[in-house]
């Protein structure tokens, strides 16, 4: 098997500005990478895409393989005769270092792929569900968000604790995600739990249907781990503007936050958070105030803190 090419930095660059102790000011950050992985099965003169997955560059062939035989389409090393990049580099706009082909022996048994329809799209967590291919990851939003309202760095700093408050599967499990919805004042409207994160926004989102509150364009939504792609994803199509998470983003989710200007917030724990994206929802910044925009500024106080 031929080696891939060297793996992507793991890490991305990020600028944000950090709350602490009633002060704010821009630093330089490091974000886990997020990117998505195709991974395309080769056998004879027949290809198929077998999975699409997020995952943080590296180890890709190790990856690949893993997944094919732990779904029992490749039983053995034998049978692969190269695992490599897609060497078309026109492909997805040239985005090949997120292909894997892996090729297979093509006078072999042609493998089973029925094991894989009940995660054809897989993620880094749970899945973008029934779809495959790096095209279907584009996202059903025409442009940027409506400005929607601005919040407070003191009502931010409360969401996590009315979380926890109203998290009763949590007390009793101490092992599940939730995804709270509330109001520009702090007001909790709503909370889903469940084992995945995202199952848990997909039930909060699910709730805001069946109650006609979509768009969530004066709303701020919250969930208990970090933010993903498909964590802003779907909080794009379901109209949130502001995103906050209690852990951190990845790289992938800050592009997307900047590109559809969402408001995303993360660590926010105790009384520090950070804003990565859309500066101008939080009051004491403003639109021109996002990361890396301007010169670093000096630390500034809130008064109201």
């Amino acid at each position: 098997m031929r080696p891939l090419r060297p793996p992507k930095d793991s890490t991305t660059g990020a600028r944000l500005w950090r709350f602490q102790a009633g002060a704010v000011e821009e630093e330089a950050d490091r974000l886990a990478t997020e990117e998505p992985l195709e991974i395309r099965l080769i056998q004879g003169e027949r290809r198929r895409t077998v999975a699409v997955t997020m995952r943080t560059p590296g180890d890709d062939a190790e990856l690949a393989l893993g997944f094919l035989f732990a779904e029992s389409v490749v039983d053995r090393r034998e049978r692969v005769l190269r695992v490599e990049h897609c060497p078309d580099v026109e492909e997805i706009g040239g985005s090949c270092s997120n292909i894997v082909e892996v090729e297979l022996d093509p006078d072999g048994p042609e493998p089973e792929l029925a094991p894989l329809e009940r995660h054809f799209f897989t993620s880094s967590a749970c899945g973008v569900c029934g779809k495959a291919g790096l095209e279907a990851l584009r996202v059903r939003v025409s442009g940027p968000l409506p400005a929607g309202p601005v919040i407070s760095p003191e009502v931010l700093k409360t969401l996590p604790g009315r979380l926890r408050e109203r998290q009763g599967l949590f007390e009793t499990t101490g092992g599940l995600h939730a995804a709270a919805l509330f109001d520009a004042s702090g007001t909790l409207i709503a909370l889903r739990e469940d084992v995945g994160r995202h199952n848990a926004l997909d039930k909060l989102v699910g709730w805001a249907f069946t109650e006609n509150l979509l768009p969530l364009s004066e709303h701020v939504v919250l969930v208990s781990g970090r933010s993903s792609y498909e964590i802003l994803q779907k909080c794009l199509v379901a109209g949130a503007p502001i995103v906050c998470a209690v852990s951190a983003p990845s790289s992938l989710a800050v592009e997307l936050a900047e590109r559809f200007g969402v408001t995303l917030v993360g660590f926010l724990r105790g009384d520090r958070f950070n804003v990565y994206s859309g500066a101008g929802r939080v009051e004491g910044l403003t639109s021109g105030d996002e990361p890396g925009t301007r010169r670093r500024r000096e630390r500034v106080l809130f008064p109201t803190l």
